[in-house]
């Protein structure tokens, strides 16, 4: 078995998880989010783009419903032994493959609790799965409860999480290393995934994000690469991932020279930075850290120029993204507790003069305060 945790962890994770049941008033729970199997049994795959399930019962059972495909998945990656497949096919039903399995478990009838925001249970399916269960149990929605557990990590997850943080600041030294005016943004992306593959890292759980001249204004990945010119803008938006565990960063460079507008942004991103990750300490929210954001580049005049979300809490994510919950936005009221990993990132996309800024990195929040995961400066580097 490819286990990356010991079966005292799981025990542990399964206790939480009964107790948490137990509060909601849950006789039993159906999750389709591919994070909470990874968590809750090791499970590790992208079967999840299917019909899958993980059954779990009162007293913390474990059952799969899954297909063919996956059945040494399950085999090889998890705890669970308990596992039922169902059938390719024209006249494929897995909703109720999964009636049959809950009745089978003793949960006919019974309060179930529903995973319902999962990419892999889309729209479709959870008209399905309802139209199933109608008549069969009683389905609530019981999304967030197992991320609620996941969002503090252990000890031995904090290992995986600093080996990505490790990784993070190996793929930006890479990053550095080939870039000057002329450089291919492909060989730059190559040469970041290269040193996190070659340092026994994953993939991550989103693309990572590369833009260079207008392009640096994005937020998110687009297909088509770019040749540096000089002078020109590249950002960069990345995560180490190990385990599927992720520490995210985040900078601007300038190829040839840096504009004034560049460096009066550079200094209010870093500010910004600074000033929001000092508030990520346990007792504060992450609405206080979204305020602290707000706060310094507002000062700075930039409130044209700013979102309006400023980071997010990472763990173990699959794709279509690494984000996970909580995220810093205005007054958010989750409070900030130790174990928690979260990434800020500080974008300032001033469109008018065409400039970006961008500087973000990961936090471990500790018992009096938190430490970053990434130590590499954020100077602005002009190559």
């Amino acid at each position: 078995m490819s286990l990356h945790f010991t079966s005292e962890e799981f025990a542990r994770r399964r206790a939480a998880l009964v107790s948490a049941m137990q509060a909601a008033k849950l006789d039993g729970l159906l999750l389709f989010k591919q994070e909470s199997m990874f968590y809750l049994t090791g499970y590790d795959t992208f079967g999840y783009c299917f019909f899958q399930c993980l059954l779990v019962t009162a007293n913390g059972d474990y059952a799969i419903l899954t297909r063919s495909a996956d059945k040494r998945q399950v085999e090889l990656t998890s705890i669970v032994d308990d596992l039922t497949i169902w059938k390719d096919g024209v006249e494929a039903k897995p909703e109720r493959d999964l009636v049959s399995l809950a009745k089978a478990r003793g949960l006919g009838g019974k309060r179930l609790g529903v995973e319902y925001q999962a990419y892999g249970l889309t729209a479709a399916l959870g008209k399905r799965l309802d139209a199933a269960f109608e008549g069969q149990a009683d389905l609530v929605d019981a999304s967030g409860l197992v991320d609620r557990l996941r969002v503090v990590k252990s000890a031995a997850e904090l290992v995986y999480v600093r080996k990505a943080g490790e990784l993070a600041d190996l793929a930006w030294d890479a990053a550095v290393e080939q870039t000057h005016a002329g450089a291919d943004e492909g060989r730059i992306l190559g040469a970041m995934h290269n040193v996190i593959f070659s340092g026994g890292g994953d993939y991550p759980g989103n693309e990572f994000i590369i833009g260079s001249g207008d392009h640096a204004l994005l937020c998110r990945y687009q297909s088509g690469r770019r040749v540096l010119q000089n002078p020109d803008q590249l950002t960069l938006e990345w995560a180490g991932s190990y385990r599927h565990y992720h520490a995210a960063m985040m900078r601007t460079l300038c190829i040839g020279e840096a504009s004034e507008r560049h460096r009066e942004l550079h200094a209010a991103s870093v500010a910004a930075l600074e000033a929001t990750c000092a508030s990520q300490v346990p007792g504060n929210t992450f609405g206080q850290a979204f305020a602290e954001h707000v706060r310094v580049l507002d000062d700075f005049g930039l409130s044209q120029h700013r979102l309006n979300a400023c980071g997010y809490s990472l763990g173990t994510t699959f794709t279509p993204t690494w984000m996970d919950w909580p995220m810093m936005y205005e007054d958010n009221p989750v409070v900030i507790e130790p174990g928690m990993v979260i990434f800020s990132h500080m974008i300032i996309m001033d469109s008018d003069s065409q400039t970006a800024m961008c500087f973000g990195h990961s936090v471990e929040v500790t018992a009096d305060g938190n430490a970053p995961l990434s130590h590499r400066p954020t100077d602005l580097l002009v190559l």
